[in-house]
Order: C-alpha cells, then structure tokens, then sequence
C-alpha cells in the first residue's frame, strides 16, 4: 500500500512538472507569434478629447509597425475605474491593454475601494507622453499673477474661488495641493467638463481654474485666456514666458501630468518588451512628435520599469495629500 501511495506521490510530482513545462511553452509560443489578432486599447475618456485623439495616433502607429489592429475602446467613468476594472480581468496576454494615466493614481488615493490594485494588478509598459497643468485667468481678469491671486483671496476669501474639472480627477487634486500650501481658505468648484469650466471662467463665476495644458492650449494662444503659471518645476517649452507655480511664490510646488500603457498582472514579459518597443517607436514618428507637441504634450517614452516607478511616486504622492487634508474619501 505505502508502496502505491509513493507511486502515486511520484506520478504526481511528475504531472506537475510536464504541465509547469507545458504552460511555460505555451507562453513563449504565444509570445513567438504576438499579436495574431486585433489587441484593445482601453481608455477611460469619452471620443474627441486629447486623450481619444493621441491614443489613437499612437495606437495607429503601433498597428501599423506589428501587422495587427488596435482597436481603441472608450469607457468613461468617474476616475476611469470602468476601464482599469475591465483591463483587471482580462486574460494575461498582451490583448487588452490600459491607457493609463496620472487620475488612476489619484483613484487610488480618493477612492475608498476599487476593484483593483492599481500596483499590483497591472504590469506598466511605458510612459507616452507628460504635460503641464495651467493655472488660468479670463482675459478681462484683474488677477495679475499668481502672488496677487494669493493676496486678494487671503483679504477676501469670500470673494475668490478656484473651477476645475470633476472631483477627484488631477486637475480637482492639483488646485487642491495649491489651497493646501498656500494656505487659502477658497472654494474649489468642480465641473463636469473643460468647456463648461471655461465658461464659467469667461463669466467670472469663477476666478482662476486648473486645467491640464492641452484643451487651453488654443485658446491661451488666441490670448482669450492668460496662463498664470504651469504646474511642473521647469517652465513648458511651448509657453516659455509663463512662470513654473514654485517660482511664483508656491516653493516646491510640482505636478506632472502624464499617460502611459499598461496591461493586466502575470502579461509574459516577452510580450511587454514588444509593446513597450512599439510604443517607443511610435513616439518617435514625426507626425506623432508634432501632433502631441502641438496640444502642449512633451512626447516620452521609457522602460516599462521606468513607468512603475513613476506610478509608486504618484500614488504615494497623492495619498499623502488626501491625508494631510484630511479629505472625504468617495
């Protein structure tokens, strides 16, 4: 009887290693001949918007160069939970891909549960593209600067307020680090879009607004609106004349916008090496450089590593913030 119980002990160990084989070859099959079919980009943005627009150029590009299509799937949702939920649970091999990007660490910090880790079950891919949040006047304003902004809303609070777009995005958690360390006691109105948060700046219902750089970007050069400062520690290359925030009095402030690819947890390595080469090739495209530059994008790049360090900073970044203002969680 032992005897047969060793056996089977035995056969056992055997079958284990043959399917541990079996899968592994399975894999690096699989990752021999990606992609053999179309792969899904999901972004978590409604169609026409700068995120639509650049995640199909680059998605465009990409399926130029690999033989196969991308297909850019849109599904918005309050901090793109909706599309990071559906990158969660898709299977591990390199056909659903997240257009991720600086809102889902704010999620992760604000939300007080996701359906997901946004560390843990996602492998980053790479960085495409980085870009400034501006601090934004009307044209008719009498705000000078950022430091006479400081100065009339500390003499009267009452009277001065901050617009950005939806709770709980970046642009919502960037004028709240502002409030946070300049130490103003305005409210911070939130908007369901850019362009209703725009007009509400154009009617002074509004005083300033926080606004990532490239829906302004048109309007700031038709000189309807005037950009007070940019969020990130050096100045954009594009708008060089306006001032970084730390250098208008808000020392150490710095906020970097910014969006990259990443797919579902235990993705073979193989596999993200050839998106992640994909997607540095297609940055470096011409037509892909002057597209993103043209709506105030700093095209990047980078290692998958590279990504999931910026990542751990964000999220740890952001969640220091919703504590230190001791903010409601949604």
């Amino acid at each position: 009887m032992k005897k047969t119980h060793r056996t089977t002990q035995f056969a056992a160990g055997i079958l284990a290693v043959f399917l541990s084989f079996w899968q592994f070859s399975q894999i690096a099959q699989a990752a021999d001949v990606y992609p053999s079919k179309p792969i899904r980009l999901i972004l978590g943005y409604a169609p026409g918007g700068v995120a639509d627009i650049t995640a199909r150029l680059i998605a465009q590009k990409m399926s130029d160069s690999m033989g196969q299509q991308i297909v850019v799937d849109n599904r918005p949702s309050a901090g793109g939970i909706v599309a990071a939920q559906a990158v969660a649970s898709a299977e591990p091999d390199g056909y659903t891909i997240l257009h991720l990007n600086y809102g889902n660490a704010v999620s992760e910090a604000l939300f007080k549960k996701l359906p997901y880790d946004i560390q843990k079950d996602f492998e980053p891919v790479s960085l495409m593209g980085s870009f400034d949040v501006l601090m934004l006047v009307d044209k008719s304003s009498d705000i000078q600067s950022v430091a006479d902004f400081i100065a009339k809303a500390k003499a009267n609070p009452e009277k001065y307020n901050i617009g950005s777009v939806s709770v709980g995005s970046g642009q919502h958690m960037s004028a709240s680090l502002f409030k946070s360390m300049t130490g103003l006691q305005v409210e911070i109105v939130p908007y369901k879009a850019t362009s209703n948060l725009f007009m509400s700046l154009k009617s002074k219902d509004i005083s300033v607004a926080f606004e990532i750089i490239s829906p302004a970007m048109a309007m700031v050069k038709s000189g309807d609106l005037k950009p007070l400062a940019v969020s990130s520690s050096k100045r954009y290359e594009g708008l060089p004349q306006v001032p970084t925030l730390s250098e208008s009095g808000v020392k150490g402030y710095d906020v970097v916008a910014w969006n990259g690819m990443a797919v579902p947890a235990k993705t073979p390595k193989a596999i993200i090496d050839r998106l992640n080469k994909e997607i540095n090739l297609a940055l470096k495209d011409p037509e892909v450089k002057a597209k993103f530059q043209s709506v105030g994008i700093d095209p990047k790049g980078g290692s998958a590593e590279d990504l999931k360090n910026i990542l751990a900073i964000e999220v740890a970044k952001w969640k220091k913030l919703v504590t230190q203002l001791n903010m409601e969680k949604l």
